[in-house]
């Protein structure tokens, strides 16, 4: 139950961190919600018993994370 969870959770962050990742002004400031809410699902990825839920916000965050130190955080 808390890897469908996990996996909702990081469905969602996803579509956060993709609309992110497009080059319009001021748009990928929306990686600063979809990241935490990655981390979040990690976490309670990390208390199922199944990898899947963790693993994915765990690209969720690599995606984010990296979206923001590309560009320091701001566009």
């Amino acid at each position: 139950m808390l890897n469908l969870l996990s996996i909702l959770i990081g469905i969602i962050a996803l579509l956060l961190a993709l609309i992110g990742v497009l080059p319009i002004p001021l748009l990928p400031l929306i990686n600063w919600i979809a990241l935490p809410i990655a981390i979040i699902g990690a976490a309670v990825g990390a208390l199922s018993s199944s990898n899947s839920g963790r693993n994915l916000n765990l690209l969720v965050c690599l995606v984010s994370g990296a979206r923001l130190f590309l560009t320091w955080g701001l566009i």
